[in-house]
């Protein structure tokens, strides 16, 4: 089963989750956003071979998990580093608002049918984790998931979180790579990125008055948050708390654990047997044969 590289962005395993200590900024000496960039794109290229071989190999799932608060790159994050992937051997989930269908199940339904098949990446824009998140943060959301009872609202948050734990184990088992990434953003730099939404006309679409109304429980967030990755952190499920204030410091970071994760897998190429490549020698003469008969075609035309 698949264990966690080592990082220093590694959520621990044994509960405890010193969030308010996490920097949200690159360390040391801040590079130039260019030098990120040539990184990422060496990065980038790594992931495209892994990705193929991740495919033919077809023994793992590859689930890419990003949570965290309005503008601190989910989106941008995403784009870039999967910008090498083939679209074939990838798909890309946003989860948002439950529609009413999804109402009428268990709360992790919706994310399930949407988990990706071996030989591919799936990638979830948010994912199950909003419901020990926003939901707890704004528990009157309990009231449109038509449970049988009346909630216990200290109970059913660590029952959910359970519930989540099961869930990640046992696609562990089975072969779906789950890593989880929560971007740190700063409450300041959320605000000028906000700021930089209002004064930009291409970014004013990406605002919402109901960003600005969710900043107002931004510690509740933080809280809920701290909960939530320091009781599902795993080593076959872990949780990696990126700093997000540099965007190009962010979207290194994640693509380097991406590719080392992957790298850790071992992927092969599937060797051809013994009976098909005796065969080889038999398909070239054919294939050769095809090509000298073309060539006296082409020749013949030209007289």
């Amino acid at each position: 089963m698949f264990e966690a590289i080592s990082s220093p962005y590694l959520v621990p395993f044994d509960g405890k989750f010193p969030r308010a200590s996490l920097p949200t900024r690159p360390p040391g000496i801040r590079q130039d956003k260019k030098l990120y960039k040539k990184a990422l794109a060496e990065q980038i290229d790594g992931l495209s071979e892994l990705q193929r071989m991740l495919y033919a190999h077809d023994r793992y799932a590859v689930l890419l998990i990003f949570q965290a608060m309005d503008a601190a790159g989910k989106d941008g994050t995403i784009r870039a580093v999967m910008s090498g992937v083939d679209p074939a051997g990838c798909q890309v989930y946003s989860f948002k608002q439950p529609s009413a269908q999804e109402l009428d199940h268990d709360f992790l339904w919706r994310t399930t049918r949407c988990l990706p098949e071996r030989g591919r990446i799936g990638v979830f824009n948010r994912s199950y984790y909003e419901e020990v998140l926003a939901v707890r943060v704004h528990p009157e959301y309990l009231g449109a998931q038509k449970l049988p009872d009346e909630p216990d609202r200290e109970a059913i948050w660590p029952q959910r979180l359970a519930s989540i734990r099961d869930l990640e184990q046992h696609l562990a088992h089975n072969g779906t790579v789950i890593l989880k990434f929560w971007l740190n953003v700063s409450k300041e730099e959320q605000r000028e990125r906000f700021l930089s939404r209002l004064d930009e006309p291409e970014k004013q679409w990406k605002f919402s008055i109901a960003d600005v109304r969710v900043r107002g429980f931004w510690d509740a967030y933080m809280s809920a948050y701290e909960a939530a990755l320091a009781a599902t952190s795993r080593p076959w499920a872990p949780w990696y708390a990126i700093p997000a204030d540099n965007k190009y410091y962010m979207r290194l970071a994640v693509a380097e654990i991406v590719v080392e994760s992957l790298k850790s897998l071992k992927l092969e190429y599937p060797a051809v047997g013994t009976v098909e490549r005796a065969r080889f020698t038999e398909m070239r003469r054919i294939l050769e044969a095809e090509g000298v008969v073309a060539q006296m075609v082409t020749e013949a035309g030209c007289w």
